[in-house]
C-alpha cells in the first residue's frame, strides 16, 4: 500500500493522497508512517529520518513539574473524552491547524475500534489538557497536545509514560524533533533503529487498556 519506508526521503513526504480508511491508517502506522495534511487540501505522508522518541519511562519530571503533580489538583484519566481531546488539539485559531474534520473523524473511528487512545487532564471537571495518539503492539505514537492551564500537556505525558511503562509497551513514537520534546526527555534516533524496534514488537500482546 506504501513505499518501503527505509527508502523513503528523510525530510521529504513518501506518499500524497488522503486515504483515512481505518485500514490504511492501521497499515501506515504499523510501518512507522503517519498523515500530516498541508491545510490546502492535500495529505502528505511522512517517515522522516531522524525519528524522535522516548524509551518508556524516560520522561522527565522537572522539579517544578513535580511539584504539580504533588499538589494534586489536576485529576488524569484515560480513553473517556477521546473526541474532545482531539477537537481541542486542533483548536489552534493563531497557529493553524493541521487536524482537520476528515481527519477527526477517521481518528474517532480508530478510537472506537481500539486503535486511537487519549489522556485527559482535568481540573475541577473542565477538560485542561491531554494528548491522544495511535498504538501499534508495544509503540504508542503521539500525534498531537494541548493545555488550557499551564502544565497540563506535561502532566498528560508523564501519565501516558508511567501508564505504558506498567502496560509493558516499549517507545513513545513522538515523530519530529521539537526543543519542548526534548526538554522532556525525547532523542532522535534514526530511522532504521525505530522501524528495527517498531517491526520487533508491533505484532506485541500487549493492549493500552
Amino acid at each position: 500500500m506504501f513505499p518501503d519506508p527505509r527508502q523513503a526521503p528523510a525530510d521529504a513526504p513518501l506518499a500524497i493522497g488522503e486515504d483515512f480508511r481505518p485500514s490504511t491508517l492501521v497499515e501506515a502506522y504499523r510501518n512507522g508512517i503517519f498523515p500530516w495534511p498541508d491545510g490546502g487540501g492535500e495529505v502528505f505522508w511522512w517517515s522522516p529520518d531522524p525519528r524522535a522518541v522516548f524509551v518508556v519511562g524516560s520522561v522527565k519530571r522537572s522539579r517544578s513539574l513535580r511539584q504539580v503533580i504533588r499538589r494534586d489538583d489536576l485529576d488524569v484519566t484515560l480513553d473517556t473524552a477521546f473526541p474532545a481531546v482531539m477537537a481541542a488539539c486542533a483548536d489552534r485559531a493563531e497557529e493553524g491547524t493541521w487536524i482537520t474534520q476528515r481527519m477527526q473523524a477517521a481518528y474517532e473511528s480508530l478510537h472506537r475500534m481500539g486503535h486511537a487512545h487519549s489522556v485527559e487532564v482535568w481540573r475541577d471537571g473542565v477538560l485542561v489538557g491531554g494528548l491522544y495518539g495511535i498504538a501499534v503492539g508495544g509503540v504508542f505514537t503521539g500525534e498531537s497536545m494541548f493545555h488550557r492551564v499551564s502544565n497540563a500537556s506535561k502532566v498528560a505525558l508523564v501519565a501516558l509514560d508511567d501508564h505504558l511503562l506498567d502496560r509493558g509497551f516499549s517507545l513513545i513514537d513522538a515523530q519530529l524533533h521539537t526543543d519542548h520534546l526534548e526538554s522532556m526527555g525525547a532523542r532522535m534516533v534514526d530511522r532504521a533503529a525505530f522501524l528495527d524496534v517498531l517491526h520487533a514488537v508491533r505484532d506485541a500482546p500487549i493492549t493500552f487498556l
